[in-house]
């Protein structure tokens, strides 16, 4: 799932290189699984689409007003209540506050509405909560942050052991591993877990390093690591950990942008990987490749995403097979 950019979001002043980003996500996609694209206005898209030589037949297109694009985190967290597809529908109230959410907090019900999830259920859920800032195993863990869990910008009248309680419920989680370090400048998300470390298959955690010791991060991205290694499984053993390499500051404006390879998007048979045409790309495209040896790694050039703070998993949100009507 995909909200397209437009020119009443703030990537209008770039929206020509934007879109291009777009377009290379779609074709990518597209190859290997559907693609469900949410817009103010979907025709001129579905024109440009064409116009690039990418066969729309697997491409959904539902119009829909957004306040923005990042879908990762108003869009539907799916789980499975025995064979049935549950979509979960949490609060997003636009990252604690920061920026306009109005619209995007009401996609995933007018997605249910149009009638695209006709083999799965929709829940409201009075919780504000954002699938950027969690990451999850399907088997029990879950991988957060407490910088933005248990921040009182997003639910102020619950503290860890309450919250811990309703996203066991949620989720079926009972392994539960709280990130106390670790952050990109230039980030507006109070420090997502997706933009830090991600969980793998096979007990692997993939996760940035900062090797730089003159660098703003290095000492709270070494805490994050130093957390990491003491973390264990939910039989008791080590993670295996797998370090990724650290791009070169990019700015815009005089402003740290906050470029990570920990950013990629996991679809069938594949994994899209972000890159920032830097000398670490190769390192980062071999590192992801090791945690997923089955599945062909793809680079996407996210230069211009990074320019409003986020990246390719950001601003992307899969769903699983059993969904679409």
């Amino acid at each position: 799932m995909l909200a397209w950019p437009h020119q009443k979001t703030d990537w209008a002043p770039m929206l020509q290189q934007v879109e291009a980003v777009y377009l290379e996500l779609v074709k990518q996609i597209s190859r290997f699984e559907s693609v469900i694209i949410v817009a103010p206005e979907t025709e001129p898209i579905r024109r440009r689409i064409i116009a690039e030589g990418i066969d729309p037949a697997p491409v959904f297109f539902r119009t829909i007003a957004t306040n923005d694009t990042w879908t990762r985190d108003y869009g539907p967290l799916t789980v499975f209540d025995s064979r049935q597809a549950l979509l979960l529908d949490f609060r997003f109230n636009g990252w604690g506050h920061k920026f306009p959410s109005d619209k995007d907090n009401l996609v995933t019900s007018q997605l249910y509405s149009s009638g695209l999830f006709k083999r799965a259920k929709h829940q409201l859920v009075d919780l504000v909560l954002e699938g950027g800032s969690i990451e999850v195993d399907g088997l029990g863990t879950l991988l957060t942050t407490s910088q933005c869990l248990l921040n009182p910008n997003r639910n102020p009248q619950l503290d860890r052991l309450h919250l811990e309680k309703l996203l066991a419920e949620y989720f079926g989680i009972d392994h539960f591993l709280w990130l106390n370090h670790g952050s990109l400048a230039g980030d507006d998300t109070d420090a997502h877990i997706d933009t830090l470390a991600r969980l793998c298959p096979n007990d692997t955690i993939v996760y940035v390093r900062c090797d730089r010791e003159d660098d703003e991060h290095y000492p709270e991205l070494t805490q994050m690591e130093k957390q990491l290694a003491a973390f264990r499984t939910r039989t008791g053993q080590r993670f295996r950990l797998l370090p990724l390499p650290w791009p070169q500051a990019c700015h815009e404006d005089g402003e740290r942008l906050p470029a990570t390879y920990a950013n990629f998007l996991v679809i069938n048979q594949a994994v899209l990987v972000p890159v920032y045409a830097d000398p670490a790309d190769t390192l980062a495209l071999t590192t992801i490749g090791k945690a997923f040896p089955d599945r062909e790694i793809i680079g996407v050039d996210c230069r211009p995403l990074i320019k409003q703070h986020g990246s390719l998993h950001c601003i992307s949100m899969q769903l699983p097979k059993g969904v679409l009507a």
